[in-house]
This record gives structure tokens, C-alpha cells and sequence, in this order.
């Protein structure tokens, strides 16, 4: 035999082989194949074949003489036996496949469950009253991060969720049938529809669905005012979209659905009555005398009221509130081992109370120079703390010494931790006539109002804080929940022919260049000298 013609018969069955596992791959890909692919595999089969012949051709005498020896039946016994076990594991192996496709269950081991649906989401598909129907309008190359988005989904709401891929390209009549306009698709888009209702979403991520859903199946609108006038923070305007500004917050509230308008309370003389909760958010200078009795008037009809008080603001609120049962401490809070960086007074809060708002948090809230705020005893146990810091912090009430001098020291006077940064409950007030008592008012007070800026609320879970609160005061208990998460890693973008060409060098070119050179590699070390 000659020494070239076993390289040669070696490399030409690994060209078979990979053919094969090409050809295989492109089926399993789906229904499009590549020219790029296919051209792949059957230059692959065509040298195959030819190196394989070539081989058979130069050792026809030695495989002759092979075959009349007894050699050749024991390799044919041993080479039987090795096929045969090589076929029934293959067969194993796809029969395991086929019943994964079948089967199958997802377990999530990451910290933050980053490939696990939220509450929320789950919440939104256990409430689906009608059936959801996903369009994918994804080319076949890029479709997988959406399928697999979408199977979530499908997994969880099997019966309402029903999901259908459309490759634009290759159907452009159903994309006109759907009524999206071809230029807004670029790299993919999911068309979600339920009755006679429609959205598409651009972004492929568990929020902007999620939110989607909410938006078709939601039907009231409830409204959200923000009082201006005092120096709150902006909810609208250039100002807004600051690192101070409140418009991320107000964004978080329209994706939930609810209507969100400012209120300048001094001109209106009145909080309107469509206005389901109204929220002071950080206000700094005082109130006129009319605004106090504007918002007791709305408290005593039953209205909601969220208060994001920061430490020392001069506003004259504090009075107000100690006539509704909450007092709100002069003081700052300090937290030498919780802070943000070692920063004692950016405290992490991770101490809740069962209360429908804190009672799926498990992760801390940041707060930025927050103050103490807790029930007073007259109130009777309508209010109570919802979230505290932790046992190593305290609200120092020298305020002097910290402004100064910087410097804050554990005194006997100052309150010790865990100190209580937020609360919660009913206010009952008697109507203008003393007779009778008004419906029960709601109230959320915290003191801080920096967590909710567009630089804290993507922050642990500071969105959820706030947008817990606020369902509460609307009454929407069903919508309080942990939300996905906002931040995600850094990735990178391809465009589906860089895609493509990764895929086609990471499937079929590098994986048979390695192992033509380990055959090159097997065939030079057997023709070494003394071997």
C-alpha cells in the first residue's frame, strides 16, 4: 500500500462525514437553505467521493490480498460489531432529540433569573380574557432570539398565547395582509393582536411585550396627576429629561397604561375629579393656603396621595401630614456599612413590610439623603412603615454638626435603625360639617424623592417601589408585581449576512479544518521513523 493513499482515503471519509453533518444542520436550520450552505456540502461530497476513489484505486492488490486472509474476516467481525454499536447510538441519540422537541422542561440557575418570565408577565398572561396572537416578522437567520423570547410566553399561557413566524422577505403579502408597513420591520418586529386590536413592538424584549399586553388588554385608563408649581420635580419639558427630572417615572406609569398630566393646583382650585391619585414629588417651596385645603378636600372624597418629601425641603407639608397621622423626622438618615460606595447617607433599604407593595420585594431599594417617617400614635394603626433601613443606620438629628462640619455621630437622641423611610394606609377625615366621615383616603409618604429621578429608578428595584405605590393607591392590587428588569448586558449587533457568516464559519469551516489537520497530524506520526 502506498504510504500517501491512507491520508488520502482518511481525508476523503472525513469530507463524507461533514457533508452529512452539514446537510443535516441545514434541515434542522428550517425550511431555507443558503446557496453559501449548500454549495458547502455537496463540494464536500464531491471530494469525498473523488479522494475516496482515488484511494480504492491505487490499493485494489492489497485489499484483494486482505480479503483472501484471515485478517480480513476478523476485521469484518470486529468492524460489523463497532458499525452496528455506532448505528444504535446514533439511533439512541436521535431518539432523545426527537423526544426533547416533544418534551421538554427549562430549569433557570442564573442569580437574577435573566431567561425567567417575571411576576408581572405571569400576572398579565394568567388575566388574559382572550386569545393573543404573535406574528414574528423575522427572517429565518435571526429568528431565534425572538423564538426563544416567545416560547416563554407559550409555555406559560399555552391556551391564549399562540405564536406564528413570518419571514418578510419570503411572504411580503402577509406582511401587507397585517397592515405594518415594510420599512418599520428593518431587523424584526413582533405584530400583537388580540380581537380587533393591534400592536407592533420593535423591540425584542420581555418589557416592551409585556407592556404591549398590558396595553390591549387593559381597558380602563386610569389618571395620575403630578402637582407642579413648587419646584417638584418635571414630569414634562426639557428639564424633565435631566438627571433630576421625573420623566423615566412618568414613562414607567404610561407603560402600565395610566394617563399622566401635570397639575398646577394654585389655578385649577381644586384637584379635578377624574384624578385617581395625585402625587407631590419633591416639592421644595410652600403651598398657598388654598392647595392645603384643595388637597384635604380631595382626601375627604376619598382620593390617593403619594408624597416623595426630601430631608430639610422647605415646604410646609410636614404640618399637613401630622393632621393625617404621619410624621415626618427633621433629620437625615446615616448608614456607614449600607451605603452606596461607603456613602453614609445613600442608603440601601431592604427591610419590608407584608403590605401588598413590598410584599414581592426581595431585593434592596436605593434611596438618595433620605429622612425618617414614621405613623403617629393617634393614627390608630391605619398607617404603618412599609420599608426601613437596616439595623446599622440611624436618623441623626444633628443637623447643624452634619451640614458644617460633615459629621455624624450615633447620639443617644438620634433614632436608632432600622429606621422606617416610607409608609402606608388610610386617612379618615370628617366632612366640612363634623356629621359624618368621609370615604377612606389613601396615602403613601416617602422621605426621599431622588430614587424615583431618571438617575435612580433603573437602580435594584426602585421602579418597582414606585409603581408598586402607585397601583396600591389606585386600587390595582392585581398589578403590583416584580417587573423585568430594565439594565442588560452589553451585546453585540450583527446584521443577519455577519450573522450568517459566523454561523457559516463556526459550523462547517473551522470544525473540518481542525479535524483535517488532526488527520494530517494522525498520518505523519504513524509514518514517523521507529513506529
Amino acid at each position: 500500500m502506498k504510504a500517501w493513499t491512507s491520508l488520502v482515503g482518511w481525508l476523503g471519509a472525513l469530507a463524507l462525514v461533514f457533508a452529512l453533518l452539514s446537510f443535516v444542520v441545514e434541515l434542522l436550520s428550517g425550511p431555507v437553505l443558503l446557496l453559501r450552505d449548500l454549495l458547502w456540502t455537496v463540494g464536500n461530497l464531491v471530494v469525498g467521493v473523488v479522494l475516496l476513489g482515488v484511494a480504492l484505486a491505487s490499493n485494489l492488490d492489497a485489499l484483494r490480498e486482505r480479503i483472501r486472509s484471515g485478517e480480513a474476516r476478523r476485521a469484518g467481525k470486529y468492524g460489523t460489531s463497532a458499525i452496528l454499536s455506532t448505528v444504535l447510538s446514533i439511533a439512541l441519540l436521535g431518539m432523545f432529540a426527537y423526544l426533547s422537541t416533544r418534551y421538554h422542561t427549562r430549569w433557570d440557575w442564573t442569580e437574577t433569573k435573566a431567561h425567567s418570565l417575571s411576576s408581572q408577565t405571569h400576572k398579565v398572561l394568567d388575566g388574559l380574557e382572550r386569545d393573543v396572537q404573535v406574528t414574528a416578522l423575522y427572517a429565518a437567520i435571526s429568528a431565534v432570539p425572538a423564538r426563544e423570547l416567545l416560547e416563554r410566553y407559550t409555555e406559560a399561557a399555552p391556551d391564549r398565547f399562540h405564536v406564528e413566524f413570518v419571514d418578510p422577505q419570503a411572504q411580503p403579502g402577509r406582511v401587507r395582509a397585517l397592515g405594518v408597513e415594510p420599512g418599520r420591520i428593518k431587523e424584526g418586529l413582533l405584530h400583537v393582536a388580540t380581537g380587533d386590536q393591534a400592536v407592533d413592538v420593535d423591540e425584542l424584549s420581555e418589557s416592551a411585550l409585556t407592556n404591549a399586553l398590558v396595553k390591549l388588554t387593559r381597558r380602563e385608563h386610569k389618571k395620575v396627576y403630578f402637582l407642579i408649581g413648587h419646584n417638584e420635580r418635571p414630569v414634562d419639558g426639557k428639564t424633565a429629561k435631566d438627571r433630576e427630572g421625573f420623566s423615566s417615572a412618568a414613562d414607567a406609569l404610561r407603560n402600565e397604561q395610566y394617563q399622566v398630566e401635570p397639575l398646577l393646583l394654585a389655578a385649577k382650585g381644586q384637584v379635578p375629579e377624574d384624578a385617581d391619585v395625585v402625587i407631590l414629588a419633591g416639592p421644595t417651596r410652600p403651598y398657598h393656603a388654598s392647595e392645603h385645603k384643595a388637597l384635604e378636600r380631595y382626601l375627604k372624597r376619598g382620593g390617593s396621595l403619594l408624597v416623595l418629601m426630601d430631608p430639610r425641603a422647605k415646604t410646609d407639608l410636614r404640618k399637613d401630614l401630622e393632621e393625617w397621622g404621619i410624621e415626618v423626622g427633621d433629620d437625615v438618615i446615616i448608614d456607614r456599612v449600607q451605603g452606596l460606595f461607603g456613602r453614609p447617607t445613600t442608603p440601601f433599604a431592604a427591610e419590608y413590610a407584608d403590605h401588598p407593595i413590598t410584599r414581592d420585594l426581595r431585593d434592596a431599594v436605593l434611596f438618595h439623603t433620605a429622612c425618617s417617617v414614621q405613623p403617629r400614635k393617634e393614627a390608630g394603626g391605619a398607617i404603618r412603615w412599609i420599608v426601613r433601613t437596616a439595623k446599622t443606620s440611624w436618623a441623626e438629628w444633628d443637623m447643624e454638626r452634619l451640614t458644617t462640619r460633615g459629621e455624624a455621630e450615633l447620639d443617644e437622641d438620634d433614632l436608632h435603625g432600622p429606621v422606617p423611610v416610607a409608609v402606608a394606609g388610610t386617612v379618615q377625615l370628617a366632612d366640612e360639617s363634623g356629621d359624618k366621615e368621609a370615604p377612606s383616603a389613601r396615602m403613601v409618604v416617602v422621605c426621599d424623592s431622588d430614587f424615583a429621578t431618571n438617575q435612580l429608578i433603573g437602580q435594584f428595584r426602585n421602579r418597582d417601589f414606585f409603581l408598586n405605590a402607585v397601583n396600591w393607591l389606585l386600587g390595582d392590587v392585581d398589578a403590583i408585581s416584580i417587573r423585568p428588569a430594565q439594565a442588560r448586558a452589553s451585546r453585540l449587533k450583527f446584521s443577519s449576512e455577519q450573522f450568517g457568516q459566523i454561523r457559516y464559519l463556526s459550523l462547517f469551516v473551522l470544525p473540518e479544518l481542525i479535524a483535517g489537520l488532526g488527520v494530517l497530524t494522525w498520518w505523519r506520526r504513524r509514518r514517523a521513523p521507529g513506529r
